[in-house]
């Protein structure tokens, strides 16, 4: 068994967040542990009409965001890899310079410490310098920076294309298999 810890922050982008946690749920053998933001429970009612439930249903555990003593915020507690999707610039910079107020950041760090795959969907546009510095501390200290940014070779017909395709590069980025979007064949 595989355990991911799956945490979603207030930036836009709940229905990448949404496919990729639906994703990651049909994949066997793999455990995910969520926790939400508060400012994410306000961001998804709003851009997808879903409530925490709703989360919560493709998910093995839910974690509040302010359980310091919840598994994730411990480096022996064992996991093969965190997610932030979407990651607000704040949830950025906290993880970029160490600075945790609640369990996404105390995971991510302890994830970053550990050496284990950190993914964060940033999502931002444009980019200040500000951001484009904290993208880079985060590279410096091990997290992988993947701003969300859709590739058309594959021709998507729909929004849920691009979404499937997005997914499909983080769950690559995890290591885990998967059949989501369309892959480069050469030209």
């Amino acid at each position: 068994m595989q355990r991911f810890v799956f945490a979603v922050s207030g930036a836009s982008g709940m229905p990448l967040a949404v496919t990729l946690l639906r994703a990651m749920a049909t994949i066997p053998n793999v455990e995910t542990h969520l926790v939400v933001s508060d400012a994410a429970r306000q961001v998804l009612h709003h851009e997808s009409s879903l409530d925490l439930p709703d989360l919560a249903a493709h998910a093995h555990t839910v974690h509040s965001c302010d359980d310091f003593a919840a598994g994730p915020a411990s480096g022996s507690w064992r996991h093969s890899g965190m997610v932030v999707c979407p990651c607000s610039m704040a949830t950025l910079a906290a993880i970029a310079h160490g600075t945790g107020t609640n369990l996404i950041h105390r995971a991510a760090d302890v994830t970053l410490k550990e050496r284990r795959p950190l993914v964060l969907v940033a999502r931002e546009t444009p980019l200040s310098r500000v951001h484009l510095a904290n993208m880079l501390a985060a590279t410096e200290a091990g997290a992988t920076v993947m701003p969300p940014c859709p590739g058309f070779y594959g021709k998507p017909l729909s929004v849920q294309d691009v979404l499937d395709h997005l997914a499909g590069r983080v769950l690559d980025q995890l290591g885990l298999p998967h059949h989501l979007g369309h892959r480069w064949q050469g030209g």
